[in-house]
């Protein structure tokens, strides 16, 4: 007897829903590690994310994870659920805000709506979506919200 196979993917363009908002699961702990490894992978020497002295002076009193990587996890925790090999292309970001900052050791929570949703005019077998993304602490404290534009796989024809 063969198994049946299942393999893990996103949704489809049909299959996403305008009145639903995906929560997505796990939620990601933020480590000293994370911050640091981000921050100087990208090149960022912001002494906000990087010297602890200097930040100790600013009216956070620490220092700060940094946005991109806040924005990078935000959208990652999202894949899994909605994307995974289902996506074609990002086609832009929008409204990106931190309204509160992420710190070393925080939690960080995520969920998706989906805005708008139409199929492509120009590339049969696609649509496109716009979803905004938040992201939370912890705390309920709103840390990030995103627009994302995207191109999105319909689903296949069966045959």
């Amino acid at each position: 007897m063969t198994a049946k196979r299942i393999e893990q993917r996103g949704l489809y363009f049909e299959e996403f829903d305008e009145d639903a908002v995906y929560v997505h699961s796990p939620g990601r702990t933020v480590t000293e590690a994370d911050n640091v490894i981000f921050t100087t992978l990208t090149m960022n020497t912001q002494s906000l994310h990087l010297d602890a002295e200097w930040a100790s002076h600013t009216e956070f009193g620490e220092r700060l994870v940094n946005s991109m990587f806040t924005l990078a996890t935000l959208v990652g925790t999202s894949v899994a659920q909605l994307t995974q090999g289902t996506i074609v292309a990002n086609l832009g970001f929008s409204d990106v805000r931190f309204p509160h900052p992420l710190r070393v050791g925080d939690t960080l929570y995520s969920e998706t709506r989906v805005l708008s949703k139409r199929l492509s005019k120009s590339r049969a077998g696609q649509g496109v979506l716009e979803f905004e993304h938040t992201a939370t602490n912890q705390r309920g404290e709103i840390v990030a919200v995103a627009r994302r534009s995207t191109l999105m796989l319909c689903t296949p024809e069966e045959g």
